[in-house]
């Protein structure tokens, strides 16, 4: 018999765990309720694997009419553990919450090698897993793409989940470095040489220092390349 993790996502769906027999009364009087919840959280993970488990809700409770189901914090991820409002009645004036587990089965990046810190993250470093996404820690990333040429932070085993506070963007001008300080406007253009006082990477602003006093703020715009936009 297949396991839990292995059904397909349409039977997961209607998987609701219930522990006792008043449990499974209360799930009968509010079957309606359950079934717009489960349909509802599954819409919001967008993803062809989901598992879905819907806490019942008290017994005591009254049936909710015309439910509609709404995150009550708007824009978070529906993975892990989510609490749900629904809306009863015709009006919607009556508002009970409950709590639910996500789980997104999907394809992950892990490191495919030991990193040492200061290493340049690439796509050979990198391979994919398939699993509960909702088991990852919270900042781990789905997608590898925006940490590609980024530098390690710290060592990272292989086999561990990329976390995107793991990684730096790469500094392209180095502290003490001599740069070329490039300021305009719409019709001229002048450029300063100057010392860098720290390090810095693209987009990042940095100080410069002139001569012995004169220290300034700048943009990096390439290597050992900055910027004062007027």
């Amino acid at each position: 018999m297949p396991s839990l993790r292995t059904l397909p996502c349409r039977l997961l769906l209607l998987s609701i765990w219930l522990v006792a027999a008043p449990a499974m009364a209360a799930s009968d009087l509010h079957e309606e309720l359950l079934h717009r919840v489960q349909a509802f959280l599954y819409e919001q993970a967008e993803a062809d694997e989901v598992v879905i488990e819907v806490s019942p809700p008290s017994a005591h409770l009254p049936r909710c009419e015309h439910p509609e189901p709404f995150l009550p914090r708007s824009g978070a991820p529906a993975v892990g553990r989510v609490s749900v409002g629904v809306r009863c009645g015709a009006g919607g004036h009556q508002v009970r919450y409950l709590q639910a587990q996500i789980g997104v089965i999907a394809s992950y990046p892990v490191a495919a090698v030991d990193l040492a810190p200061g290493s340049v993250l690439t796509e050979a470093h990198l391979e994919l897993r398939h699993g509960n996404l909702a088991e990852l820690p919270r900042q781990a990333v789905s997608d590898a793409a925006e940490l590609v040429g980024q530098q390690a932070r710290r060592s990272i085993r292989a086999g561990s989940p990329l976390q995107a506070q793991f990684f730096q963007a790469r500094a392209v001008v180095e502290r003490g470095q001599a740069v070329v300080v490039e300021a305009g406007g719409s019709s001229f253009r002048v450029t300063r040489e100057g010392e860098a006082l720290e390090p810095g990477a693209l987009g990042e602003s940095i100080r410069v220092r002139f001569g012995q006093r004169e220290i300034i703020r700048a943009r990096v715009i390439g290597n050992g390349r900055l910027a004062i936009d007027i």
